[in-house]
């Protein structure tokens, strides 16, 4: 079973089909046709709705600058309802444009909208009003969780922090307009803040949209004890296994939604064919585009423990460098990008920056990392900065059956192998992994950086946001003590191979060279021997190549200037 609030009212569902998305459940089942379907590959945002994840018994937190905890993700955010499976709403309150208003008499000259809409209304934001809706959700979304933010640090709205011009562009950067233009659809998110103060110095009354609604018939109420903070492999595995059944059924077609990672083990050891679903933004695509009518589906969101993160020793059997590093970053596979975004700026602010370069925030609020990592696309921008950081990767491989495995799949230690192995390791040709069949990525092990290491990422594309990589270049540069000797060197490459790859022969040409901008670009004259980009509609071969010899160089001089910074 799934449940779910939408639009305030209580749903529960067993029979249905797993790949049904929740667009499609809301025009064709409920007929909220207030939601639009656009693209139907989560690209133009018309189909956006907004989400809010319901009390849990394990919060994602973080310190912040003064050591205080403080919540890692805000309670609301966006997602594209054309690829996202209705099933990773469970636990959740689903919300379309069509809620947002308080009109309790359903009658709309007495409708008090909400903020954005009001906004987008005075701006005169809307033309055809096809994409609208979509317009609506992301800018209702980043003012609730701002009013949200504020509320706890103000003693009223009227002292609330206004939405700058750069946060209302992030949050509408996934909406696609094509006839208004993003003028007064901007103007009108720099609105909702001073018309939400107004209404409070008015004393209007207006919708709470964060409802704290009953979570005791949540079929996603979490029966994991996993500290938020402990690292996903710590979860014990030494739990009697019972039978789990699906949490839909339709047809002979199966959706389960482990809620450990011992039930993930049962699962997929009893069906290694099963697709493995985490965040879906590349997998619905197959559903939407492709057709696919996937038969068995292991929906990985009911996991805490492969969304947690942690610190922990590095092993230094797993580490290809010279000099072990103290500690690492233990992200959890199935973190999204929006989850794992404070943590990188924590731990790696240069890793973090890339963020808003990286598709769209409804795309971040539920891709994965280790969805990433297993599509294994030559294009993907995680995996090239992973190698450059020199990462691990932790892989648990299922026994497919009893009699392959020779085990007793009731003990729940012998349904399993675990392996830790470089990234470097992880992709072997194109679309083609060290995943098999029962296999999944359970962590990823990023050692922690050193004072005489640093981070440089470039990435390029046709349009600066929310675009797909041509190719992109993250080098890790270690220094001597003095600063004088480039002493390591990890240089990862995306878009340039089948797939993302280390230059193994300009890591060589670097190491041991003087710190200084004629090293780079000796080590770039030896790019070609390290790939062979292709000519595709993004880029050419020879623009590949010389592009990522000249993003090198460019490294070099920011490696020189921040050395000249240090010793100043």
């Amino acid at each position: 079973m799934i449940s779910f609030y939408l639009n305030g009212k209580y749903h529960e569902l067993t029979q249905l089909n797993p790949n049904t998305t929740v667009l499609e459940y809301l025009r064709l089942h409920e007929g909220q046709t207030d939601t639009k379907e656009g693209c139907g590959s989560g690209d133009c945002g018309a189909c956006t709705v907004m989400a809010q994840r319901l009390p849990s018994t394990i919060q994602q937190t973080l310190n912040d600058e003064n050591g205080n905890e403080k919540n890692a993700t805000p309670p609301f955010y966006t997602i594209n309802s054309c690829i996202t499976l209705l099933s990773l709403m469970d636990g959740h309150h689903l919300m379309t444009a069509s809620y947002l208003a308080d009109n309790p008499e359903h009658h709309p000259e007495r409708a008090l909208l909400h903020p954005a809409q009001q906004a987008m209304v005075e701006c005169h934001g809307s033309q055809c009003g096809f994409c609208t809706p979509g317009f609506v959700m992301s800018l209702a979304c980043v003012y609730e969780n701002n009013r949200m933010q504020t509320s706890s640090e103000s003693a009223s709205q009227s002292d609330a922090k206004q939405l700058s011009y750069d946060e209302v562009v992030a949050s509408i950067s996934g909406n696609l307009c094509r006839c208004t233009g993003y003028r007064p659809i901007i103007e009108a998110g720099l609105l909702m803040s001073e018309i939400g103060q107004k209404r409070e110095a008015e004393q209007s009354v207006m919708k709470d949209l964060t409802i704290s609604l009953a979570t005791d018939a949540m079929g996603s109420t979490k029966e994991s004890a996993v500290s938020a903070n402990a690292p996903a492999e710590a979860e014990s595995d030494n739990v009697e296994s019972t039978a789990i059944a699906p949490a839909l059924n339709d047809a002979g077609r199966r959706l389960y939604i482990p809620k450990s990672l011992d039930e993930l083990n049962q699962i997929l050891a009893a069906n290694p064919q099963a697709t493995i679903w985490a965040g879906g933004t590349d997998l619905g695509l197959s559903v939407t585009q492709h057709l696919v009518d996937h038969e068995i589906i292991i929906q990985l969101s009911g996991i805490e423990a492969l969304k947690s993160w942690a610190l922990s020793d590095a092993n230094s059997n797993t580490s290809t460098d010279e000099q072990t590093q103290s500690q690492s970053l233990v992200l959890g596979a199935g973190m999204s990008y929006q989850q794992m975004l404070p943590v990188l700026e924590q731990y790696f602010p240069r890793f973090a920056q890339v963020f808003e370069r990286i598709a769209s925030p409804q795309i971040r609020n539920m891709g994965t990392i280790g969805g990433n990592i297993a599509n294994a696309s030559p294009i993907g921008d995680l995996p090239p900065i992973l190698l450059a950081l020199d990462a691990s990767i932790h892989l648990r491989h299922c026994a497919p059956n009893r009699e392959e495995s020779g085990k007793d799949l009731d003990s729940s230690d012998s349904v399993y192998t675990d392996e830790i192995i470089p990234l470097s390791a992880f992709f072997l040709d194109y679309k083609k992994t060290k995943l098999q069949a029962g296999s999944y990525i359970v962590a990823i092990h990023i050692p922690l950086m050193q004072d005489h290491q640093h981070l440089f990422i470039h990435k390029i594309s046709k349009r600066y946001e929310d675009d797909i990589s041509a190719c992109l270049l993250a080098a890790r540069l270690d220094v001597s003590a003095d600063g004088a000797i480039i002493d390591n060197a990890k240089l990862g490459l995306g878009g340039m191979a089948a797939i993302p790859l280390l230059a193994v022969h300009c890591q060589q040409a670097l190491i041991g060279q003087a710190t200084d901008v004629a090293s780079f670009e000796q080590a770039a004259q030896v790019l070609s021997a390290d790939v062979t980009p292709m000519t595709d509609v993004r880029a050419s071969r020879e623009y590949r190549m010389h592009v990522v010899q000249r993003l090198l160089v460019k490294c070099g001089k920011q490696l020189v200037a921040e050395m000249q910074a240090e010793s100043a």
